[in-house]
């Protein structure tokens, strides 16, 4: 990625803003360190993209507007089908991503969502504005882009299926009108019992999770039973919930569906050289993630001209997009944690080996995970969304492939190989003298960032330390235990060519598919001597191409020679390598920055006797804030994993050294507590929703 704003570079600025599509969508702008700086919607993607650059019109924009313009490196978009789909699309996105020019939508009070209370015996459903903490058994469900039509919605379900509605009983000893006329089942005197009005409530929650003909199947099944057993008052009661449902049905629109399964969408588009994969990470219903990949695409059939993508390819093509995803699967989750791998996968075509990929995916994660090529309803129309920004990923590709086919080329006969290198690894090492000190990896495959394969490393030495710093140490520790597996396998008498020969699967080389054409240092002699050093002792010295690449006047080292190679820091191989350098830095300063504001939170909790690393976790994962702990109440304290209540004294006292000795003095978890104004608004936070 390119760290120069767009601003400053008009050629590539119109060629961005050619790429962006006339459709719906969200756009995501970001900056020189890859921090997304602003996310927007539109009905039309590329005149709202371009009105932020076309001369003139930052004098119609807000200073914060255009101070963001001037920090924008690179601009992403997703194609949706509508602009409400965009718009709801635009609230998980920033909900999810926090970016810092984005005002309307952080703190979740614009679009409402609507909280199913599942730990209570008798559950409460209604809309809230605000995703307070509550219990982990609490369901939210949204977020919905017209508040009155969701709101229509509850009282039409509400009307359809029998259900608590009053969040407190209107007397003591009977029931209220609402029971006499069937509205609720008597909540309030346990006239059902829990598991009954758990069991309605169910029902309920699949129609906000978009499962209406789901829904519906079942209680048409439900009612012909009733019939059967000539049960007619209760068969024309579900006759009421179905014409119900069809009338809600018809004019409702949900934002996402499906909001009890996590599953990843994969599709591609490709041409006869080039592929466009693209991953959608869905989870709980919304987009959480999206991953691209490019693949060689040559020798694959081309598409049938004429068919406008209306008509199917042929079988050959079909067979041969689905080795393509098979390579791209495999090669993506053998580099996850098993519990990152979604229940459901929905692929665009059958792979070649589907049950193989299955009960290989199954063991990664531990649990059964379904491989399914949807052909109808909503998961083919997630396929389609994804093959849509596929295309558009392709498009560019296809412009760029031939400026990165150049510069690889550029850069073999710079390094003197044999054909161009396909997967180039970069590494940097950043800390602040010492402190925090961390390493990079990232991976360029056909001269495109493969952000899927980017790798962190806290670095373990006890001689780098704050104060004391030691990059050529540093990095050698990095390269050791990056090529470790690969040096005890060709100990075990591996034979190394053939396993990089073998690279493309990860279900018959152990894992060992991760073999790069060069390896890149971000340093001079210093850094490459080190590296050689540790490769030495790895027996590995004589296998890998390694090159650095220095600051100063942009000059290329190699193993072996004292002086730089010969080179431009304006030609293709060397702009490559460049941008290698640039992103393995961008990487590893974030990661730095992560652990150092991680060690600064950690600090104060560490300071309170009794309180150990895995304490300190559960408490910051219990409460979410340093804020939030000093707030806490010794009974809420106590009531945390792994607190008890001495312990849970204990951090009381930290945070309140001049407060009473006696807990019995300060009210209790029933009274009410006055807090300092700039507490208030975490304090509601704290609070149930009531």
């Amino acid at each position: 990625m390119s760290v120069q704003p767009l601003l400053q570079q008009p050629d590539r600025l119109k060629a961005r803003l050619r790429e962006v599509p006339p459709e719906p969508g969200c756009y995501l702008m970001r900056d020189g360190e890859d921090r997304i700086l602003y996310i927007g919607k539109a009905k039309m993607l590329r005149n709202r993209v371009r009105s932020y650059f076309q001369s003139g019109s930052g004098h119609g924009h807000s200073p914060r507007i255009r101070l963001m313009v001037r920090q924008v490196v690179e601009i992403e978009f997703i194609v949706t089908d509508s602009e409400a789909e965009a718009l709801a699309l635009e609230a998980n996105l920033i909900k999810q991503n926090q970016p810092h020019f984005n005002v309307l939508l952080k703190d979740d009070k614009k679009y409402p969502y609507l909280c199913i209370t599942w730990s209570e015996p008798y559950p409460r459903i209604f809309i809230t504005r605000r995703r307070r903490f509550r219990s982990p058994l609490d369901r939210f469900y949204g977020p919905y882009v017209d508040v009155g039509l969701l709101r229509r919605t509850l009282a039409l379900v509400k009307r359809v299926f029998p259900l608590r509605q009053r969040p407190q009983p209107l007397y003591k000893d009977r029931t209220c009108l609402n029971y006499n006329i069937g509205r609720c089942p008597g909540v309030c005197q346990e006239k059902i019992s829990s598991e009954d009005y758990h069991r309605t409530l169910r029902q309920v929650a699949m129609v906000f999770q978009g499962r209406n003909e789901e829904l519906l199947e079942l209680l048409q099944e439900q009612m012909e039973r009733y019939a059967e057993r000539l049960d007619f008052e209760s068969a024309a009661r579900v006759r009421d919930q179905i014409q119900g449902l069809d009338t809600l049905t018809a004019d409702q629109k949900m934002s996402l569906g499906d909001s009890s399964v996590s599953r990843d969408v994969i599709a591609l588009a490709a041409d006869g050289r080039v592929a466009a994969v693209q991953l959608f990470q869905m989870r709980a219903g919304k987009l959480v993630g999206r991953l691209g990949f490019t693949a060689n695409a040559e020798g694959t059939p081309a598409a049938e001209e004429g068919t406008g993508g209306d008509l199917p390819p042929s079988s050959e093509r079909r067979e041969a997009l689905g080795r393509i995803l098979q390579t791209v699967i495999e090669e993506h989750y053998s580099q996850v944690e098993g519990v990152e791998i979604p229940p459901e996968l929905l692929v665009q075509h059958p792979l070649p080996q589907q049950a193989l990929i299955e009960e290989w995916l199954s063991e990664l994660r531990g649990r059964r995970v379904k491989l399914a090529v949807p052909q109808r309803q909503q998961k083919a129309d997630l396929i389609g969304l994804v093959v849509r920004n596929a295309s558009y990923e392709l498009q560019r590709a296809q412009r760029a492939s031939e400026q990165n086919l150049l510069a690889t080329e550029d850069l073999a006969q710079l390094l003197e190989l044999a054909s161009a290198p396909r997967r180039i690894e970069g590494f940097d090492i950043s800390h602040i003298q010492g402190s925090d000190a961390v390493a990079s990896q990232v991976v360029f495959v056909d001269g495109l960032p493969a952000k899927q394969h980017y790798r962190k490393y806290k670095i373990r030495s006890s001689a780098v330390r704050a104060g004391h710093s030691d990059d050529f140490m540093s990095m050698a520790e990095v390269i050791r235990r990056r090529f470790r597996r690969w040096a005890q396998a060709k100990a075990e008498g591996a034979d190394l060519r053939e396993l990089r020969r073998a690279a493309g699967t990860a279900l018959h080389t152990g894992g060992l598919n991760d073999w790069p054409d060069v390896v890149m240092i971000d340093g001079g002699k210093g850094q490459l001597s080190a590296v050689m050093e540790a490769l030495r002792e790895l027996n590995l010295d004589q296998e890998l191409v390694v090159c650095s690449l220095a600051k100063q006047r942009e000059e290329v080292f190699v193993p072996g020679a004292r002086e730089p190679l010969e080179s431009e820091p304006d030609q293709l191989g060397v702009q490559l390598l460049r941008r290698l350098r640039d992103e393995a830095h961008r990487f590893a300063v974030s990661f730095h920055r992560q652990q150092r504001g991680e060690r600064m939170t950690r600090s104060r909790l560490s300071d309170i006797p009794g309180l150990g690393p895995k304490r300190i976790r559960e408490l910051l994962s219990h409460f979410r804030s340093i804020d939030a702990i000093q707030l806490a109440s010794v009974e809420a304290l106590a009531a945390a994993p792994g607190m008890g209540p001495a312990l849970a004294r204990q951090v009381w006292d930290y945070f309140h050294p001049s407060a009473d000795e006696h807990i019995d003095d300060r009210p209790s978890a029933d009274e009410p507590v006055t807090l300092a104004a700039e507490d208030a608004d975490l304090a509601t936070r704290l609070e149930p929703v009531r």
